[in-house]
């Protein structure tokens, strides 16, 4: 009997956190303004219930802040110049996350913490001591990213757009991402 109140409690005390979560989620998505203009040095990307898409052209990129927050998607910077000190990416995720891409000569270095995680999955490169480093720092629970310079659209992404065309909800030819490349 014991056991059963035990497992119950869990229960209902993940519900609260999720629901806890989800109320701090919408709450912070009110007030965040995320950045529009494509050249931004610094920008705020923001993914709360919803999908991610931004590309970035900046010629001085110095970071900003990533929320992904029950949402993701693809943050594009590989046509971004990282600015000469380097650059420093907040991030946080929950229940959520997606992919960075860099340019394929960019340091990356994460320093994030918390139940996810973020992993550069780019070839192994040798990179000069001084070069300058994009930094990932932040938090994630349950949620993660991964470093890439090519977009990985998974292994369903053909059966989704056949999905979309079969009811309608997409033209028989088009491609959702032909109007944001560069991504590939």
């Amino acid at each position: 009997m014991a056991i059963k109140k035990i497992i119950g409690l869990g229960i209902v005390g993940m519900g609260l956190g999720m629901g806890a979560a989800a109320a701090t989620a919408m709450n912070l998505k009110r007030s965040l303004v995320p950045t529009t203009d494509p050249s931004a040095d610094e920008i705020v990307a923001v993914a709360i219930f919803g999908p991610l898409e931004v590309h970035s052209t900046s010629q001085n990129f110095r970071g900003g802040r990533l929320e992904c927050w029950y949402g993701g998607g693809v943050l594009d910077l590989r046509d971004a110049t990282l600015a000469p000190e380097g650059a420093t990416l907040q991030v946080r995720a929950v229940f959520g996350g997606g992919q960075i891409l860099v340019p394929a000569d960019w340091k990356v270095v994460s320093t994030v913490s918390g139940m996810g995680g973020l992993q550069d999955i780019r070839d192994a490169k040798g990179y000069a001591a001084d070069a300058p480093e994009l930094v990932i720092e932040g938090t994630l629970i349950a949620g993660g990213f991964a470093v890439s310079s090519v977009l990985d659209r998974g292994a369903d992404w053909e059966t989704d757009l056949q999905a979309l065309r079969d009811n309608n909800e997409l033209e028989l030819e088009a491609d959702p991402m032909a109007a944001t490349e560069p991504i590939s």
